[in-house]
């Protein structure tokens, strides 16, 4: 158990806060001992992996912080259909991506360069250009902090939604995940439908990319698109996409033609943040050291010395811009904590 810790070396906002008491997390039993411990098992509990998707507004004093740490990669069934990748919850995704395909086992190409650790992929239902967790999810173990019992949990029982999951809701703080596994499947075939990849076709005259080509143009793509945390802190981006019905999304063309939408499978339509806060004039502004992102409107950053508070006004504001001009409530996708 570790004393008075610096969070800000473990979040990729850089912002300054303070845990009381954390733990490393490196196997299920590590858990169970936090759990025991008569003077920890009753405190409320706050799971911390890759930090790059919380936003620290305070001390966390009375909260046991466990930071997960898992390691591990490992091929555990390589069968006919799919080829089933078990993953300690504290690898790096990125890693995980980078991994697989060294192994000859493709199908996370489109979610390179996602921050965060493989554990949290699941909590939030991760997804880039065209792919989602969800597509490639199998089971995942975890601990409960209520019973320290191991479970072990299918997709269905995950419940994902659209950067959601059941970790967001009835197990929010409920339990530590310490590994996932993930299905790719076989044959492989592409996810090529996103328009900056259909783009990269265009402009490169490849019909048919590989998996490795794949993963070479989205690093490209979001490495134009998103600031790197090591060089200005941030925690990719900040709001989800809203997803409206038919009528909304035409009351909003008729009165911005150029707003940029997606129709969804089920006739619904996605909306992009990133268009409705820049139409909203916010792009490149500040409020004290946070900031918009001069090169992405749905990514808010840290220009040095920004607080949590600074963070949260910045981004209500944002919200309260987008509600009064679209009629449109921005949900952020971070942990605001």
């Amino acid at each position: 158990m570790q004393h008075h810790v610096s969070l800000k070396p473990f979040n990729t906002f850089g912002l300054p806060a303070t845990a009381r008491r954390m733990a490393v997390i490196t196997s299920d039993a590590d858990v169970r001992r936090v759990l025991d411990d008569p003077r920890l098992g009753r405190a409320p509990k706050f799971v911390l992996g890759g930090g790059s998707n919380v936003v620290f507004t305070r001390d966390l004093i009375d909260e046991v912080v466990l930071k997960v740490e898992v390691a591990g990669m490992a091929v555990v069934d390589d069968g006919a259909r799919a080829a089933i990748v078990e993953v300690g919850a504290g690898e790096r995704w990125h890693d995980v991506v980078c991994w697989t395909l060294a192994q000859g086992l493709p199908g996370l190409e489109n979610l390179a360069l996602i921050p965060g650790t493989a554990g949290a992929a699941p909590v939030q239902n991760i997804g880039a250009y065209g792919l989602e967790l969800q597509d490639r999810f199998h089971s995942l173990d975890a601990v409960d902090l209520v019973t320290g019992r191991a479970v072990t949990l299918d997709a269905a029982r995950c419940e994902f939604g659209y950067r959601d999951s059941v970790f967001k809701r009835a197990l929010a703080g409920r339990a530590v995940i310490t590994r996932v596994r993930l299905a790719l499947p076989k044959p492989w075939q592409p996810v090529l439908g996103y328009l900056d990849l259909a783009r990269k076709q265009q402009e490169t005259g490849v019909a048919e990319p590989d998996a490795q080509t794949i993963f070479d143009w989205v690093c490209a793509i979001r490495r134009a698109k998103l600031p790197d945390p090591a060089d200005i802190g941030n925690a990719g981006s900040f709001f989800k996409n809203p997803i409206v019905s038919p009528e909304q999304c035409q009351d909003i063309i008729g009165r911005d033609p150029h707003v940029v939408h997606y129709l969804l499978p089920d006739g619904r339509y996605k909306l992009a943040a990133g268009w409705l806060i820049d139409a909203c004039g916010w792009k490149g502004k500040t409020i004290g050291h946070a900031g918009v992102y001069a090169q992405q409107a749905l990514v808010l950053v840290n220009r040095g010395g920004a607080s949590g508070a600074e963070v949260r006004t910045l981004a209500t504001a944002i919200q309260e811009s987008v509600y009064g001009r679209f009629g449109i409530r921005l949900e952020a996708e971070p942990v605001i904590i």
